[in-house]
């Protein structure tokens, strides 16, 4: 791709940008949100036409103006939201569009036969009759591998693949990845996890505010550069932990149970404090939070706040508690797509704004104005829908819409998935500002680096038991595995 130009109302999207991908290559294309990454690649899928510049594929200058033109060229996309049909088999997923016939009749032996192929040669044990909603996601992401090599695809562009998977998950997506490029199939690889880029890629390709800035063999950059190329600033620190004075207990649970998810877990959280919780996928850290948020219930156990036991049955008592909870899902649990940044600001405090059945629009205004400049929501309008807006500031205003609540304790779970490098530093940030004036966060997350930079504390969990607590001093990765795994555990914990 040469000098590639796209503009959209308002902003220049692409500035003069080239970009070039090699057979048998994988090419991690990085920079934060709005960079550019996605519109380029959506030009080059057929998505998004340029309006300057050039494609040049397999030695010819070329332009596709809908994806299926690209696919049939040899050019797929895999989605971070999988473009699957859940009530159809894999193997209807797989041959969508370019199903083999036998005169008016669909060949489903040779369809069911081929399906098998492509995903024994991907090394998965699927059976091809079975219905593609029935799988993980891990698995389901392997199936639109199968659909592109069905396809014949000589480049495959995966945005965001390991964004929903395991850590096991990930090694078996790594090691398809390396079989094709073995194969000679070029991966443009799309990632906000830095580590993963370094680890699955040959070169990397960065883009900021639209114009390309370098591209480099993976092995000549360190994180600190690659950091420093994507923000086109220096951050002194990955996670700028401040150490807020420790203040009284806000928080105890005790004895909390929910079936064979939770077992007997007791821990406090103080004001001023960050109590990290760290695990391996299923072992209950998200069960955790939302158990103590009341939106699942419990079997047994108790919850104190400030020293007394409160009840906490739903998340409105929650709420009227202090206690709020971000959610792993922003999209889905802590937003309203459909609406305006304004209404998903005020959504939990819409009664302290109203005046008999009107709502006070000056307040309102007043407020919203107040967050977006308080924790820098980056938004031209707050009418704009919040679907519009990159994760961080989407993230951002999940927690201004709990922040006008007044609350004394964050649940955070995931509180940077899916958030740019400079995007994830404002918002460690906002949890130092929150914690410096006397709160608390209860913060799960999936990266050990951010569990071990952030946090104060960290509490382990596997298997729905704690297995130990490890002070931000003793933390490392290693130790904090051996707990995940249940190879340790500290005495007094079953």
């Amino acid at each position: 791709m040469r000098g590639i130009i796209k503009r959209f109302p308002g902003v220049v999207a692409l500035d003069n940008v080239g970009f070039d991908v090699r057979r048998g290559e994988v090419h991690a294309l990085l920079g934060e949100n709005g960079a550019g990454k996605s519109t380029l690649m959506k030009i080059l899928a057929g998505v998004y036409e340029a309006d300057a510049g050039e494609i040049i594929f397999k030695g010819r200058r070329v332009s596709y103006h809908t994806p299926k033109q690209a696919q049939v060229a040899g050019i797929t996309t895999i989605h971070q939201e999988l473009n699957q049909i859940p009530l159809l088999t894999v193997t209807e997923n797989i041959y969508l569009g370019s199903e083999i016939m036998r005169g008016p009749l669909v060949h489903w032996r040779e369809m069911h036969k081929g399906a098998r192929a492509l995903l024994e040669r991907l090394h998965l044990d699927i059976d091809p009759r079975v219905l593609v909603g029935s799988l993980g996601v891990g698995q389901q992401q392997m199936v639109e591998v199968a659909k592109a090599l069905h396809h014949r695809s000589d480049i495959i562009i995966m945005d965001e693949p390991t964004a929903a998977l395991s850590l096991r998950e990930i090694d078996d997506l790594f090691t398809i990845i390396r079989d094709l490029r073995a194969a000679g199939v070029a991966i443009i690889y799309i990632s906000h996890h830095l580590n993963e880029a370094f680890e699955i890629a040959d070169r990397l390709t960065i883009l900021r505010d639209g114009r390309h800035i370098a591209t480099r063999a993976a092995a000549d950059l360190t994180m600190d550069e690659l950091i420093r190329l994507m923000v086109g600033r220096r951050l002194d620190e990955q996670f700028p932990k401040e150490t807020a004075p420790r203040g009284k207990e806000l928080l105890r649970v005790e004895g909390l149970t929910q079936g064979d998810r939770l077992r007997n877990i007791s821990f406090s959280v103080h004001a001023g404090e960050v109590l990290g919780i760290a695990g391996l996928v299923g072992a209950g850290r998200t069960e955790l939070l939302r158990a103590i948020f009341g939106a699942d219930p419990i079997d047994a156990g108790a919850v104190y706040v400030d020293g007394g036991r409160v009840p906490i049955r739903s998340p409105r008592d929650a709420i009227r508690h202090g206690i709020v909870l971000l959610p792993e899902d922003r999209k889905q649990q802590g937003l309203v797509m459909g609406m305006a940044v304004r209404e998903n600001v005020t959504l939990a405090v819409l009664r302290a704004l109203t005046r008999g059945p009107l709502i006070d629009r000056r307040r309102e205004r007043a407020l919203v104005g107040q967050y977006i400049q308080r924790i820098q929501i980056k938004v031209a309008d707050p009418e704009n829908l919040v679907s519009s807006l990159s994760g961080g500031n989407q993230q951002k205003i999940v927690l201004s819409k709990w922040m006008a609540t007044e609350p004394r304790v964050l649940l955070f779970d995931e509180p940077t998935r899916g958030i740019d490098v400079g995007a994830k530093v404002e918002i460690y940030r906002l949890i130092n500002q929150f914690v410096a004036g006397g709160g608390a966060v209860i913060m799960v997350s999936s990266e050990l680096p951010e569990v071990i930079g952030m946090s104060d504390r960290i509490m382990v969990i596997h298997e729905g038991t704690v297995t130990g607590f490890v002070g931000r001093a003793e933390a490392t990765q290693e130790t904090l595995l051996e707990y995940a795994t249940g190879h340790r555990r500290d005495e007094g914990h079953p």
